[in-house]
């Protein structure tokens, strides 16, 4: 009998979530709910067990006994067993250890590599308050048995799964075999309302509870001790945006009138910006300097190939890895892994691109990415050069394989990174400062505010969010190394199947080369975003690269692909002219979208904060105002952009 594991949490609600000083999230006053792609992945357990006769459904969970409430709703909708691993000593827990401990109560209650093999385990995404999408992957690490992340749907057939897989610009489809991990985005099938007898039910289910001791976990496993990573500090984003112009009117013509009148004055600038240098901490004169990297050195990137091509934001990658090169000691490397087939001529591009030497993995086998092969290349070439620093794109790709080889490398994985620097950090109670050491900076869900998280074990691993740095210059005089390397390919790892890959040119690469963006949000979807489609469509008849994009409610609506979606768990983009519509102005769309060198927003509620984060605004209803939009576009009106450039 096969058993189906869903792994689920309880999250806060976020206008309810705060960020306490010491950098950890408090959730004490916010009332919480089941987070929203568990609610999918509960879902997509019942369709799994509706396929597959004599299935067994369990529902796990790792928190606080308040953690009980949502796991019988799980019961109620279905589900046959439900447990829940409790303890204070798990309080302060990274993605690193969250993964451990629930793949450790898997293995308790009977599961994992030479155990019970009978078993499919389920997952979102991500979860709210983290927006990681580590621990499908970490668990499936530390169980031992393949994956398949950012799924929309899945099918039971002749014993092995079948999924749809997002991937950017397109899809792709899996076969996989059992047992496996699967994590679901909020695309799939909405989850089922409990049933008055599953209610019954629930009311009179056990939900088992596991403290640490009974599966077996140390002190030195869990909580803040066992965690890789620490949030070393937290500061707070503010606007960096002059007053905004408001237009004036009394219909969507007159308002529309008026924004172009404004434009064509121009927006307001700050006369003088004050910006306070960091003052510099002495080092107390009783404090130790520790260099932890223990003969790490350098810094090493993975170059993701999409339709034989290198990616964009694998070469974005090499801003920052150039940077923090410059940063360490003289002579630092900056180490770049392609990985594919027939890549030779790719290599080039990457040292013309930046990169000191780059690490080849060609081996016709190894022409698409596969999850299994490139993490145990990956963690290969790690052993063999040492490096100090990893860093990803946050692609589908890059946000699946970092985490999983943190786990092989017993390493922690700062996820969407927005800024990365070398700078160090000071322990006053064992009075050490820690030297030189990766910072990577975030947003966090919450108050605005900027979370610094380090690691203490090399290599520190962190994902840049796409988009958020700029293409290095290419300079075809810059000279570097390509050298081979012949990995231990294990025949286990060729388990998982592609059976198709659909990948359009347009959606993610689009988005980057766009002079203007039109983005719609929650607040305009009454059309489908037919409007924010035409506008678009207008600029570009005008001869201005246009393209369409959406905030992250849409997305998980299911409205949009993922890949055209704006924000911290999905791109950051700089476009000459951004146009937010329906766009509310949560803090993880701002950072997505706040180095455009104009933005315009439109939203019917005057109190949202995207006006506090663009430079002109309309207040009134988007069925009104885009049309008018389209005809003065149609009628010439391109933002004050040069047509065909």
């Amino acid at each position: 009998m096969t058993t189906i594991i869903s792994l689920m949490k309880q999250v806060p609600l976020p206008s309810q979530m705060r960020m306490g000083e010491d950098g950890l999230m408090d959730r004490t006053k916010a009332k919480s709910i089941i987070n929203v792609d568990c609610s999918f992945a509960l879902e997509a357990g019942l369709q799994l067990k509706s396929m597959m006769k004599g299935a067994k459904l369990i529902v796990c969970s790792m928190g606080p006994p308040s953690f009980e409430q949502s796991l019988k709703t799980a019961i109620s909708m279905g589900y046959d067993e439900a447990y829940l691993l409790s303890d204070r000593r798990l309080g302060g827990s990274d993605t690193f250890t969250t993964g451990f401990a629930l793949s450790r109560m898997l293995k308790h209650l009977g599961f994992g590599k030479g155990l019970n093999e009978d078993f499919i385990v389920v997952a979102g995404r991500q979860t709210s308050d983290g927006d990681t999408a580590h621990v499908p992957s970490q668990v499936a690490e530390n169980l031992g048995i393949p994956q398949a992340t950012f799924l929309e749907n899945v099918e039971f057939k002749n014993s092995t799964i079948i999924a749809r897989r997002i991937i950017e610009g397109g899809y792709q489809m899996l076969k996989l075999p059992i047992p496996c991990t699967l994590s679901f985005t909020p695309t799939g099938i909405p989850p089922r309302r409990p049933t008055l007898s599953g209610a019954v039910k629930a009311r009179n289910t056990q939900v088992t509870v596991f403290n640490t001791d009974d599966i077996h976990l140390e002190d030195s496993q869990i909580g803040l001790l066992g965690s890789p990573t620490i949030v070393a500090k937290v500061s707070s984003i503010r606007s960096e945006r002059a007053p905004i112009i408001m237009s004036q009117g009394h219909s969507g013509e007159e308002l529309v009138k008026d924004l172009m009148k404004n434009m064509k004055s121009g927006k307001n600038s700050l006369e003088a910006i004050s910006k306070k240098e960091a003052k510099k901490v002495e080092m107390p004169s009783d404090s130790e300097k520790v260099d932890f990297r223990n003969g790490a050195s350098g810094i090493l990137t993975w170059a993701e190939v999409a339709n034989g091509k290198l990616s964009r934001p694998s070469l974005e990658l090499l801003t920052p890895a150039v940077n923090l090169a410059h940063s360490l000691e003289e002579g630092t490397k900056v180490r770049t892994l392609l990985i594919g087939s027939n890549v030779q001529e790719l290599a080039k591009e990457l040292i013309y691109h930046g990169s000191d030497e780059v690490i080849i993995v060609d081996d016709a086998r190894l022409q698409e990415y596969r999850i299994l092969l490139f993490s145990s290349i990956f963690a290969q070439v790690i052993k063999a050069y040492k490096p100090e620093i990893a860093l990803f794109a946050a692609t589908t790709a890059g946000r699946e394989l970092a985490p999983r080889i943190g786990v092989k490398t017993k390493s922690g994985v700062t996820a969407d990174c927005t800024a990365l620097e070398i700078g160090e950090h000071r322990d006053n109670k064992k009075k050490i400062v820690y030297a030189p050491i990766l910072e990577s900076r975030r947003p966090t869900y919450g108050e605005s505010k900027l979370a610094t998280i380090i690691g203490f074990v090399c290599p520190q691993i962190s994902t840049a969010r796409a988009g958020t740095f700029e293409v290095p210059k290419r300079d075809e005089e810059k000279e570097g190394l390509i050298t081979p390397f012949t990995p231990e390919l294990n025949e286990q790892d060729f388990v998982t199947e592609i059976l198709e890959t659909h990948r359009g040119e347009g959606g993610l690469s689009s988005l980057f080369e766009a002079d203007v963006i039109v983005t719609g949000g929650r607040g305009a979807l009454s059309d489908d975003m037919i409007l924010i489609k035409e506008l678009a469509s207008a600029l570009n008849t005008q001869g201005v690269k246009c393209e369409w994009a959406s905030s992250r409610p849409v997305v998980d609506l299911g409205v949009c692909e993922y890949a055209r979606q704006i924000g911290q768990t999905g791109k950051t983009v700089r476009p000459k002219v951004y146009i937010a519509v329906g766009v509310s102005g949560a803090i993880q769309h701002i950072v997505g979208m706040k180095e455009s060198e104009s933005i315009i927003a439109i939203n019917k509620n005057a109190k949202e904060s995207i006006f506090a984060n663009a430079d002109f605004g309309i207040v009134g209803e988007y069925e009104d105002i885009l049309p008018a939009l389209i005809k003065e576009v149609k009628n010439g009106f391109v933002f004050g952009l040069d047509k065909d450039k």
